[in-house]
């Protein structure tokens, strides 16, 4: 099993999404790249700590890989707006991806350049090492299972039927 922290507006929203995708094996909402350790939603929020909304995603490379984690976050977000996806506004917006390693960093780098050709618009896409990622407060883990008509940016018809963990096709 390999880890991704990706940032792709808020937090709900893209949890639910990757966590509804075969090959994804546990979801985890939280905070990273701000400079306040183990930060409140109430302090990100303020802006003052300058983390992002984030997810952890831990996934089976052999089924699902970074490459195509990076297809699907590209899949829901607008990567050209800075600080804003849907009615969302402030840095804790942001999109990006987050990796452990030099290698995946370069992928991924390689990987939104490349992507470039397609927006006309330059790209707001944060591709940096992981500094810090701090675990989101309980009552927003999975907060679409618990509350279904929760307000979401993300469209989750974007997910194609042959991607879906088996539970969620119908």
């Amino acid at each position: 099993m390999k880890k991704i922290v990706l940032a792709g507006g808020c937090f709900w929203g893209v949890e639910e999404y990757f966590r509804r995708l075969n090959g994804t094996h546990e979801t985890r909402v939280g905070y990273a790249q701000g400079f306040h350790e183990n930060p409140t939603y109430h302090e990100v929020c303020s802006g003052f700590t300058k983390h992002a909304e984030v997810v952890e995603v831990t996934y089976d490379e052999t089924v699902l890989g970074l490459r195509q984690l990076i297809d699907h976050l590209f899949r829901i977000i607008d990567p050209t707006s800075l600080n804003k996806q849907g009615g969302d506004v402030g840095t804790q917006y942001r999109v990006g991806a987050y990796p452990e390693s030099e290698e995946e960093l370069k992928l991924i780098r390689d990987e939104v350049d490349a992507r470039q050709k397609d927006y006309r618009k330059p790209l707001v896409f944060e591709v940096e090492k992981l500094k810090s990622f701090w675990t989101a407060e309980q009552y927003h883990q999975e907060y679409l299972v618990k509350n279904p008509g929760g307000y979401c940016h993300v469209d989750f018809r974007k997910i194609k039927p042959e991607e879906l963990k088996d539970k969620y096709r119908k």
